[in-house]
Order: C-alpha cells, then structure tokens, then sequence
C-alpha cells in the first residue's frame, strides 16, 4: 500500500517539506533509506545520514533546520520518535487488517463470532468459542471449546489456545504460545512413582496484554491462571498453575515462575530470572537477570542474585568478590608476617 508525503502529514499533523506527492510503501532505517521508503530522525548521533539517505520522505523534529541540501521529503512534527511509532502502529494495523474466513478450516457450529473477524487457513474453532469484533486467528491456530477472546485481539499462526481460556480485549497471542496446558501437578506414590493431579481450572488474560513467541501458561489446578491487564510476557517464558501477575508488570525472556507464585502490579522481571512457587512479590518491585527468588518480596524492592538479594548489596559484595584473590593473598602475607614474628 502507497501513501503519499501529504496523507502521511496528515495522519501524523505535520507539516511537508519537499514535494508532498512523493509516495512510499516501505519503512527503513535512516542509514539504510531506499527510493519509495519513509524514515525518522529523532537521535542527533544519527543527523549526519540525512544527508546522505536515499529514503523518499523522513520524519524530522520541527526544530530540525538543515545544513546542506536534502534529497529526501521532510514532515515536520513534534516529536518524531513518537510520530515514527504512530506510522508504525498504522502500518501494522493495516497489515494485519484481514478479514474473512479462509478454507480449509474448521469452525463448530456451535461457535459464535463477530464482525470483521479473520480465521486463517487450517485453524481449529471448537464448540461454544466466542469471538469478539475484529478477532484475528491466523493460519494452524487451535483454539479449544468454550474460550472466549474478546474484540480486537490478535491470534497468530501456531498459537494453541486450550478449552476454557478467557482472553479479554486488545491482546496479542504470538505464534507458538501454549495457553491452558496442564499445570505440572503430581502426587509422589509409596512406590516412588508419581500419580497425575487433574488440572481442571483455566487461564484468564485481562485486556492489553501481549504474549510473546513459545511462551507458555498452565491452566490452574482449581480456580484460575490471571494474567492482569497490561502485562507485557516477552518469548519463552514459563508460567505455572494458579499464578497471578498484576497490572501492567513487563517479564523478559526465558523467565520461569513456579506454582500459585503471586506477582504485584507495575513490576520489571528482567531475563532468565527463575521464581519459586507459593510465594508473593509486591507491587513496583525490581528483578535483575539472572537472579533466583525464593522468598516473599515487599513492595518496591530491587534484587539481584542467587538467592536474590538487595541490589545495593549485590553490588557492594561483588566489587570484594572482584578482589577475593587479592584479599585472600593480603591475608596469607600478614598470616606470615604474623608466624615470623
């Protein structure tokens, strides 16, 4: 699709520089910039490239005033970074603008949908499913009996959503996500074997949350897994039976939280942090990478380790663990110091 210098300016109230009818139908990179392509320049480090950028129109800060001659269309805007993640919001939302349903696929006849809905070659709509306005199911996506997925949420090629799952508005399910698996629930036996617990609750996602590639959350043993609106999981993240995390908390990648763990609202969990089960984390609370949780967390703490401490701590013990080498050394020499005399 092809816009215009003058309908971009539009969209984002700017004000043209150049010739306003010149089109472009791809983004770029101001240092990679091509004929027909639109970029911005937010960041001074990058000022340099505008002169050189082959992009047909590039976004500018209304502040901006060029020192030599420019080949490129300017908007002038306000803010451009933010004027750039418009475009880019737009551009997506026009992309993934489908609607319709596609064949092969497979919906129960007892499933319900509602407008502007797209469900995508050889996807899987089970009995009693409920689709909202504007739904998306792209291609080999599963969604199981009696879910619920509220409008304007996005379900891309590969997601497996299992039966009972509630799924509110504004979401965005990426490609390879598991929701309502089976919690990892089973009873150690007399004979050392170990007997499965059914796992019969469900998961619920609140509205605005994203839910990145291959990540995972169990269905809960009774009751329900909460996901609370805003939350923002990155790809390969684990999350177990009966958890809860709170509003608009931001979990990086390949983090694991175990069992009926309770996570507050606003928190920041950084990548491969690992968080035991039956535990509760406060609101507003902080976790470096790499760092293990086994104990309950108050209210605006902010950990690093394993176990996790404070962070000052962290840091004040680690620059002493730096120079172990040399305090073990200071202290042989005054051991001999010490047994000479």
């Amino acid at each position: 699709m092809k816009f215009t210098a003058q309908q971009i300016a539009g969209i984002l109230e700017g004000d043209v520089v150049g010739n306003p009818d010149i089109e472009v139908s791809k983004l770029a990179k101001i240092e990679e910039g091509f004929e027909g392509a639109l970029t911005f320049l937010a960041n001074p480090k990058y000022t340099s490239h505008i002169y050189s950028t082959n992009a047909s129109v590039t976004i500018v800060n209304k502040t901006f005033k060029p020192e030599h001659n420019l080949k490129t269309t300017l908007i002038k805007v306000d803010d451009a970074y933010l004027a750039f993640s418009k475009i880019l919001e737009y551009y997506n939302s026009v992309k993934l603008n489908k609607v319709g349903i596609e064949q092969p696929s497979f919906i129960s006849d007892s499933a319900k949908y509602g407008d502007n809905v797209h469900i995508g070659a050889f996807s899987y709509i089970g009995s009693n499913v409920i689709l909202g306005d504007n739904v998306k199911v792209f291609p080999n996506a599963y969604i199981g009996d009696n879910t619920v997925i509220d409008d304007n949420t996005i379900v891309f090629s590969g997601a497996k959503i299992y039966s009972e799952t509630i799924i509110g508005k504004n979401c965005i399910i990426n490609s390879g996500v598991i929701i309502g698996a089976d919690g990892f629930g089973f009873a150690p036996s007399e004979d050392g074997s170990y007997k499965k617990i059914p796992q019969i609750g469900n998961v619920i996602i609140e509205d605005f949350v994203d839910v990145g590639a291959a990540t995972t959350i169990d269905r809960a043993t009774l009751g329900s897994t909460i996901i609370r609106a805003g939350v923002k999981l990155d790809n390969q993240i684990q999350i177990a039976h009966n958890v809860e995390i709170g509003r608009n908390t931001v979990i990086a990648a390949q983090t694991g939280i175990a069992g009926s763990t309770k996570i507050g609202e606003n928190c920041q969990i950084g990548g491969q942090v690992g968080i035991a089960g039956h535990i509760s984390i406060g609101n507003n609370v902080k976790i470096q990478a790499q760092s293990g949780i086994g104990r309950n967390v108050k209210d605006d703490e902010v950990l690093q380790g394993s176990p996790a401490i404070k962070l000052s701590d962290y840091n004040k013990a680690y620059v002493h663990f730096k120079n172990l080498p040399n305090i073990v050394k200071n202290i042989n020499d005054l051991e001999k110091i010490n047994g000479n005399s």
